[in-house]
């Protein structure tokens, strides 16, 4: 089943979030509510430590800031990557993990057991493109085919001025400059959905296969996307991929893609048009999507990845319950996903969010 595009989505300012009013309207736990001194019915109080996708870094810092500020609890959240946040979640070390890509089948028996009287589900947060970010001198706009991408991450491409970079981008000076490959060295969901994308598009062309780790031995790693962006933008002629808010945030220049329909440039509607033509894979309220990432529809944008928060349907800590269960409810709000939207990702589909919402709703 394919998901419907919602219209066009609307940002609201970071100060006008920090003074909602009300944090969603998932009736979850009123009398929390009111020893926390909130009427709002997805406020819980307590603290609880989650860790993982450094893609949705940015979401979560406004995300906790301002369920902080309208409930007084508190959420510790560790951008640590998609990998070491499922580890952390799997061994109990979290409540709940962001993941950039929902837990493999071989992870989903461990994940199991850690809930001991549930089962570990899926839940879509925010949606958000791969950006391929680039610094060269002189060079502010680039277009790039995905076989260009393949050859360049792999090595087979190394100077900026090749033909088959010129070729996407006529009228565009290049230098002859030293392409510098930038990967993420720790296991990364950023990397999984980028690579997933590459394999999809030129199967022909990649030959180091998909996962959380970088299977490359051309250019330098970063541990982060926080050390992806200090990186780039410290060495002329880099090029890497990191999530689009954090491309916006520090003002890194981004390639377009083109899939053979001219180059198409992360916006709402491009990342939007690939969300929606994600397939469902949907077992109760564990909601994965199966993304497209050989699209080639005229203006989608096919590098995209939809962040999960990944927790026990049953079987948390007790402590942990209620304060998991209505932040969880303030993130899919319509509150939470303006925030994350006025900071650069995309808002998920309606028909998505209000899946989600309910799977969220039923923690216990």
């Amino acid at each position: 089943m394919k998901l419907h595009r919602t219209g066009a989505i609307a940002g609201i300012a970071l100060a006008s979030l920090l003074a909602i009013s009300a944090c969603g309207s998932d009736n979850t736990d009123t009398a929390s509510s009111e020893s926390s001194g909130s009427a709002n019915p997805n406020c819980a109080e307590g603290q609880i430590s989650a860790s993982g996708s450094s893609a949705q870094k940015t979401a979560m810092n406004a995300w906790t800031t301002a369920y902080a500020k309208e409930c007084g609890a508190q959420i510790n959240y560790a951008a640590t990557g998609s990998g070491a946040g499922v580890t952390d979640f799997t061994s109990g070390k979290v409540a709940f993990a962001g993941s950039d890509s929902s837990l493999k089948e071989d992870e989903q028996p461990t994940a199991d057991a850690r809930c001991k009287t549930g089962k570990a589900i899926n839940i879509p947060g925010i949606a958000t493109a791969v950006a391929i970010v680039f610094n060269v001198k002189g060079v502010d706009k680039l277009a790039l085919d995905p076989a260009t991408i393949s050859k360049i991450f792999q090595g087979q491409i190394k100077t900026w001025n090749d033909p088959a970079i010129a070729k996407t981008n006529s009228g565009v000076t290049l230098p002859a400059t030293a392409i510098s490959v930038v990967f993420r060295s720790k296991d990364s969901g950023t990397t999984d959905n980028f690579t997933k994308f590459l394999d999809a598009q030129t199967p022909e062309t990649w030959k180091l296969g998909t996962g959380k780790g970088w299977k490359g031995t051309t250019g330098t790693g970063a541990p982060d996307s926080a050390g992806i962006v200090s990186a780039v933008t410290g060495k002329d002629g880099s090029i890497s991929y990191v999530d689009a808010p954090d491309a916006k945030k520090n003002s890194l220049k981004t390639a377009g893609i083109d899939t053979g329909n001219g180059a198409v440039e992360i916006s709402d509607e491009s990342v939007g048009k690939a969300i929606a033509a994600a397939e469902q894979d949907f077992k109760g309220n564990d909601l994965k999507l199966k993304l497209n990432y050989g699209l080639k529809e005229a203006g989608a944008y096919p590098a995209v990845l939809v962040t999960y928060e990944i927790t026990c349907e049953k079987g948390l800590a007790a402590d942990q319950v209620k304060l998991t269960k209505g932040f969880l409810g303030y993130v899919l709000s319509d509150e939470g996903q303006s925030a994350a939207a006025d900071a650069g990702y995309s808002k998920l589909p309606a028909e998505l969010l209000t899946k989600a919402k309910t799977a969220a709703a039923a923690i216990a």
